[in-house]
């Protein structure tokens, strides 16, 4: 089973000034909402973490849902032996989460784990709904702690683009 999680940091604290209704892409995607986060196989009890603090939580589940998406683009889907990657970096550094489809199976695995640790293996279907689900937990959280956030329209654009499956 997946588990997709965050936590905001106090350390980076939105802008006061902040006008959320209004923000555009880049802004949400990457000036707020700072924090960890994290993505967890809970039968095997491992995960994949940050512990950095001023990862923008909003732009990791969006772009999430958008490596699922990529992840998926063979016409044979989940029939296809051949390898399809995908990676998703962490602007303020160098790391990476790297993603690899092989079959309807995806590995998981980041520049920070050590090389003799496995990746974690997510069927891609599961994957693909757990994205979406924690995108759109992600976005009620927000929306609930910060006025507005529910009206900008990026928001709208972005919940429709993922739908809940």
């Amino acid at each position: 089973m997946i588990d997709l999680g965050y936590s905001l940091s106090r350390r980076f604290p939105d802008p006061p000034q902040t006008d959320y209704r209004t923000a555009d892409v880049r802004t949400l995607r990457h000036d707020l909402f700072c924090g960890d986060v994290y993505l967890a196989d809970t039968e095997s009890d491992r995960e994949l973490s940050t512990a950095w603090g001023w990862v923008p939580v909003l732009d990791f589940a969006w772009a999430l849902c958008d490596i699922v998406e990529q992840l998926d683009r063979d016409p044979l889907g989940s029939r296809s032996a051949r390898p399809v990657r995908a990676e998703l970096d962490f602007t303020e550094s160098s790391d990476r989460m790297l993603f690899e489809r092989r079959f309807g199976w995806v590995e998981v695995t980041a520049d920070w784990v050590p090389v003799e640790e496995a990746p974690l293996t997510f069927n891609h279907a599961a994957l693909r709904r757990e994205a979406r689900d924690f995108l759109h937990d992600l976005v009620a959280d927000l929306a609930d702690m910060h006025e507005g956030l529910a009206d900008n329209p990026a928001v709208w654009a972005l919940q429709a683009r993922f739908p809940r499956i």
